[in-house]
């Protein structure tokens, strides 16, 4: 087991990979105390069953530079494969400004191939490798040094079954002729809006009924200040203060410490210092705002006319069509995705790419009377019109 800890052992290593048609890469990281996800460990491993596996520990040796792995990551001739890759790409963007290509994400894969929805790694690893995973190190603190022998073991897992799991689900898209699919779901995790937040947009994360102009204007305003003060900090949003906190505040629009005093939601930090005077001139700038640059709720899904009939009958169309295909039916179409399209939106997600040709093609043929659809015993088909 060989743990890198310098700039010239990790260039080798993925001078090595480079010659590859792949590498398996993992990551260990911390995010419960910071905004930014603390990066504590990335293991990678190269083809065959004892192929080559290695720690890189970037806290073990602080002076050694990513470039390297950020150069492989850039190297378009080695698959880079992942499982469950959002937050591991998240790191590799924000501290190197690199995504992965090309990219292979395990997780995804499953899902295309039948394996169910967002399917975890231990599954994949019983069902492909017929193994089992040592979890007694699952809720390690991976800043912690040293790591013991059975933490890099449990660390080295993670890439080295990944090499088979890589393989079968190659050859499984390969022979299913659904290759493309994964190339569509995996262009969102390459996309830098996947994992950029601006201060600016943070108020439309927050889930509220409100439609109020004014409300939202206060919402919009402490949602900024809650985003850059975390971002320049380095600290969870919540520590500032929560969702429920923040509609609070929106709701009573404090104008004095006092009154901020009077919230119940909100954490004893946040009643004194930089965020209550944050907080306080959050509100008035949302109390400020002209009527004209209030933001304009999206009122669209809630003035649509869905046919309730219609609706129904896309949700069997599904079920059926997820039954054919052997995919998670959520990953072709989420409920108000139905709800949509019985109401006439055509834009909509299920409508597009590799879902058009699973589902929403028949969906619209449905809709316009030139299918219907047919129950023999436990199965639904398709009948044309």
């Amino acid at each position: 087991m060989l743990t890198i800890t310098t700039t010239e052992a990790l260039a080798e290593f993925c001078t090595l990979a480079k010659a590859q048609p792949y590498v398996t890469i993992d990551t260990e990281f911390l995010r419960e105390r910071t905004y930014w996800a603390k990066l504590c460990l990335i293991q990678m491993a190269l083809p065959g069953k004892d192929g080559p596996a290695v720690l890189v520990d970037p806290i073990a040796g602080p002076d050694m530079s990513m470039e390297p792995l950020y150069d492989l990551m850039r190297h378009e001739g080695t698959v880079k494969v992942f499982h469950a890759a959002r937050q591991d790409l998240e790191i590799f963007f924000v501290e190197g400004g690199v995504f992965p290509r090309p990219l292979f994400d395990t997780q995804v894969a499953a899902m295309v191939c039948g394996y169910g929805e967002q399917v975890g790694y231990e599954t994949l690893v019983k069902k492909i490798c017929k193994a089992d995973l040592d979890k007694t190190s699952r809720f390690t603190d991976w800043s912690r040094r040293p790591l013991t022998p059975a933490q890099s073991e449990y660390a080295l897992a993670d890439v080295t079954h990944l090499r088979l799991i890589y393989e079968n689900m190659l050859a499984q898209l390969r022979k299913s002729g659904r290759t493309h699919w994964l190339e569509e779901e995996l262009a969102i995790l390459t996309d830098p809006a996947t994992y950029t937040v601006t201060p600016e947009d943070a108020w439309t994360r927050v889930k509220t009924r409100t439609t109020s102009g004014r409300f939202l204007a206060v919402v919009r305003e402490l949602a900024r200040f809650r985003e850059e003060y975390a971002q320049s900090r380095n600290i969870p949003r919540s520590r500032i203060f929560k969702d429920d906190a923040l509609l609070e505040l929106a709701s009573t629009r404090p104008t004095n410490h006092e009154e901020l005093n009077r919230a119940r939601l909100l954490l004893r930090e946040g009643r004194k210092g930089d965020i209550a005077d944050g907080i306080l001139a959050a509100v008035r700038r949302g109390l400020d705002t002209r009527p004209e640059d209030m933001p304009k709720p999206d009122l669209s899904r809630e003035q649509m006319q869905v046919n309730p009939a219609l609706a129904d009958l896309l949700r069997v169309l599904l079920k059926a069509k997820s039954e054919e295909t052997g995919v998670a039916s959520k990953l072709i179409a989420t409920a108000s995705d139905l709800d949509a399209i019985a109401a006439g939106d055509r834009s909509v997600p299920a409508l597009q790419g590799w879902r058009a040709e699973v589902f929403g093609n028949d969906a619209l043929r449905l809709c316009r009377g030139e299918i219907a659809l047919s129950a023999m015993g436990q199965q639904v088909t398709v009948v044309r019109l």
